[in-house]
């Protein structure tokens, strides 16, 4: 929140103008730059027709909190105004979408979206946009989450006509989500008054921000029933032992005003989503206020729509590591960091205000958001510099806070057709085990192919797809990616091998061309076709999985070599140590080559590396395949 006092007195700081240099100050003390100009443009003339209007309304002493932000989410409200109602005398708040345009018409496609000149593609209607605003509310605020009532939503389209913007009310509109129009200016006036009455809003305004902030009990059962409803998650022995060791932390944490931290970590496959996605509901049902968090946009996304794609409430529980920085020591009961390798040092960046600068470390910031702080993590999955998830991170933070810390490690495979053979083939073969690489030998769970192109490797890939299962293509970046594309064209071919060529996945989130956006690419079957990378792949599993090696990790006599000018990762820059390069980028190899559930297909782009692979195959393990002639390493020739 940027700014709150009684209308009365906004409308005479409008008047004399030291309301938007006080605005700018502030602006610029919270977010550590200035405002731009067109945002304090809008404040200058928006915020005075909302003064006038509550003045006009005989509402001169409702508190006005301008850029109010809501929990745990970048997103501000233009204003919440806060006073008592006129009937009941109870705490009633208004929540206020100001909107200069005066002209917008409704989206042909979906009336919820509008198009406006200004914009080049469709926006939320307004009304939808302050719905959202309150449900989002009155699900993180304490105040509200019992009194759902008490909370009301406008848009005021200040310039606007009937003319201009009357498809706009085609949009459902409630409680949360009225359209309001400054031609019927009378309209919004009265509609004020039927929220508000004329006694002072001051203390309803403190009793709002001094709200617990966390989940609701209404949003935790709504996402209990989400996620029961959804497929039951079986948990077998380390992973139920993983689940029992939360359930039982927060219970102690309950019972003696106890903290703990808990530590899971395994491979890929071992099941800490499942054990996440377990928790969430276990602990909703119980009424244990608990938000589940990452650091991949790709793996947020997914979890909201496993666990809440009919509820855009339940969508809301699943957050980003940087959102905790400004949190109330211990405001939630657990907080699950899943995927926790993809932490980072600090959550802090150019574009953070000044006063969440706090300068602690992204992991002390996550413990001491919850009672019980939970970490689920693979060490091997660390890809970029500056991922700070590792156990021995985790128990220096906690030992730091003189907290107990319990770790539990998860050995059974889930991924790569349950084969720990296979696992330990690939960190051994990238020197992140000891032994130096081995020979592949079948175990009759996962099928391990190597091809002469890329060509072969899409041909096997194809077959599979042809009998019904899932696969994906992804590389090493070692090739330039077109983040940008113009409107209405095809995903360029970045992925150039000799004649063979494939875009990178798209960049961003909204599909291009029947491609599907990033945070889908692995779930999405149309994701086939285009070429994935590590941050896209990370977290996920299809059924086959075909890996491009590329020139930035090659086979040179007995070890492997590392090139970081083969590398376009923007993530390595100069003052990244050579060390540091050459383990992250065999960690992302060892990332791509364990996203198959039935086989993996492997191709290098260097002959001398194909070569080292084969020897590694076995010429006793060689044997062709009834499908394109493929080089099966090791297994009997599955149906799959």
């Amino acid at each position: 929140m940027l700014f709150r006092d009684s209308a009365a007195s906004v409308a005479a700081e409008c008047h004399s103008k030291a309301l938007f240099f006080r605005l700018t100050e502030q602006f610029a003390h919270v977010h550590g730059h200035k405002p731009s100009s067109s945002e304090v443009r809008s404040w200058e003339r928006s915020i005075p027709v909302l003064a006038n209007a509550l003045n006009e309304a005989g509402l001169g002493q409702v508190e006005i909190l301008l850029e109010y932000g809501l929990p745990l989410t970048s997103k501000r409200a233009d204003a919440v105004l806060a006073g008592t109602h006129p009937k009941t005398g109870m705490p009633s708040y208004v929540i206020v979408e100001l909107k200069q345009w005066s002209s917008a018409e409704p989206d042909d496609d979906d009336p919820s979206l509008c198009r406006v000149d200004a914009y080049a593609r469709a926006v939320l209607n307004p009304a939808e946009q302050v719905r959202g605003y309150c449900e989002y509310l009155i699900s993180f605020n304490g105040a509200l989450a019992e009194h759902p009532e008490r909370v009301s939503g406008a848009a005021y389209l200040h310039n606007a006509t009937q003319l201009g913007v009357g498809g706009l009310f085609e949009a459902e509109q409630n409680q949360y989500g009225q359209l309001f129009i400054g031609e019927r200016r009378g309209e919004f006036i009265e509609f004020l008054r039927s929220k508000l009455g004329p006694a002072p809003g001051a203390s309803t305004a403190d009793d709002l921000l001094n709200g617990k902030i966390g989940p609701s009990k209404q949003l935790m059962a709504l996402a209990a029933q989400e996620v029961r409803e959804r497929e039951q998650f079986v948990l077998l022995d380390e992973q139920r032992l993983a689940y029992r060791t939360v359930l039982n932390a927060v219970r102690r944490a309950k019972q003696s005003d106890h903290k703990e931290v808990v530590i899971v970590t395994g491979g890929p496959g071992t099941g800490k989503s499942v054990i996440a996605l377990s928790l969430l509901g276990e602990l909703y049902r119980h009424g244990t206020t608990t938000l589940h968090a990452t650091g991949s946009s790709s793996f947020t996304t997914t979890m909201r729509k496993v666990a809440g794609s009919r509820k855009r409430e339940v969508q809301e529980l699943f957050k980003y590591f940087n959102g905790f920085m400004t949190v109330e020591r211990n405001s939630l009961d657990v907080l699950i960091c899943d995927e926790a390798h993809r932490m980072r040092e600090t959550s802090a960046n150019r574009y953070t205000r000044a006063a969440n600068r706090t300068g602690k470390a992204q992991v002390e910031e996550l413990i001491d958001a919850a009672r019980v702080p939970v970490f689920l993590l693979d060490e091997h999955q660390v890809v970029r510099p500056g991922e700070m998830g590792t156990v021995a991170e985790i128990e220096a933070a906690a030992a730091k806070k003189g907290l107990h810390c319990q770790v539990v490690a998860l050995d059974s495979q889930f991924r790569c057709g349950g084969s720990e053979a296979y696992l330990q083939w690939v960190l051994r073969l990238l020197g992140l085990e000891p032994g130096g690489p081995a020979a592949w030998g079948p175990d009759g769970k996962m099928q391990l192919v190597l091809a002469d192109s890329p060509q072969e490797m899409e041909t096997i890939l194809d077959a599979r797809r042809a009998r019904g299962y899932s696969a994906r293509m992804t590389a090493g970046y070692c090739w330039k990616w077109s983040k940008k594309v113009p409107p209405g064209q095809a995903l360029p071919a970045d992925v150039v091998i000799g004649e063979w060529e494939r875009p990178w996945n798209v960049f961003g989130d909204r599909a291009v061309g029947g491609a599907p956006p990033a945070a889908l690419w692995a779930t999405d079957p149309a994701g086939f076709g285009q070429v994935g990378c590590v941050y896209t792949a990370q977290g996920f599993e299809y059924d086959w999985s075909g890996v491009i090696i590329g020139p930035d990790l090659v086979w040179r006599g007995d070890r492997w070599v590392t090139d970081r000018t083969a590398s376009k990762d923007p993530v390595f820059k100069k003052s990244t140590p050579e060390a540091d390069v050459h383990r992250l980028i065999r960690n992302t190899y060892k990332v791509l080559l364990t996203r198959g559930m039935m086989g993996t297909v492997v191709y290098s782009t260097d002959s001398e590396t194909r070569e080292k692979l084969r020897e590694l195959a076995g010429d006793s393990e060689r044997r062709t395949s009834p499908i394109a002639g493929e080089l099966l390493l090791g297994g009997t020739s599955q149906q799959g």
